[in-house]
């Protein structure tokens, strides 16, 4: 199931997020075939986060790995459609997306989730990270092999849950030029 939540932070811990994103700057992280821009989100944040889902969902959580990521017009401009089915050598079950930073494009944008003509909406459980790493690869950014199926519009303090392990990406492939910022966490049932 995806669900999503608005005005998810309060107001004061909203702005004072924002605030320190916009004095500070993201750090280039590579990974094969990929480079994001990211800043590192404190446990105290990761807490916060964690306690009002928990509340929502009714069960205790624990975070797998949480950070702060920007995109631009230039910078991680790739459709790269992928899951989020191991992280850390680790298989969160569920995904956040928070959107930070205030909305420039008039158009739909967001998050999208995809089929993909061969497994569907998500990643199979029995492929190994190598497999699921060649696929990354080769597909996540072959529009041919993938169908869209929903936008989850962009609001500004919007915070979207959904299973790791679907295929999604942001929408479109670009984004504004100052920068889209979001909270990304990935966190397990306990």
């Amino acid at each position: 199931m995806i669900y999503l939540i608005d005005n998810f932070l309060d107001d004061k811990l909203f702005k004072s997020t924002a605030d320190h994103l916009n004095n500070n700057n993201y750090n280039e992280y590579k990974t094969p075939g990929k480079s994001f821009w990211v800043q590192e989100a404190e446990p105290e944040f990761i807490s916060n986060v964690l306690e009002i889902l928990s509340k929502k969902e009714g069960r205790e959580l624990e975070s797998v790995l949480g950070f702060f990521r920007v995109s631009t017009d230039v910078i991680d401009s790739e459709w790269r459609i992928h899951s989020d089915g191991i992280i850390n050598n680790e298989q969160p079950d569920r995904a956040v997306v928070l959107y930070i930073s205030p909305k420039e494009m008039q158009e739909l944008h967001g998050t999208a989730f995809w089929d993909h003509k061969q497994y569907g909406n998500k990643q199979p459980k029995n492929i190994s990270s190598e497999e699921y790493n060649n696929f990354l690869i080769k597909e996540s950014g072959n529009l041919n092999n993938w169908k869209l199926n929903t936008v989850l519009g962009y609001e500004q303090n919007r915070l979207i849950s959904y299973p790791a392990n679907y295929f999604h990406s942001k929408y479109p492939n670009k984004s504004w030029k100052k920068g889209r910022q979001v909270f990304v966490m990935f966190y397990k049932i306990k």
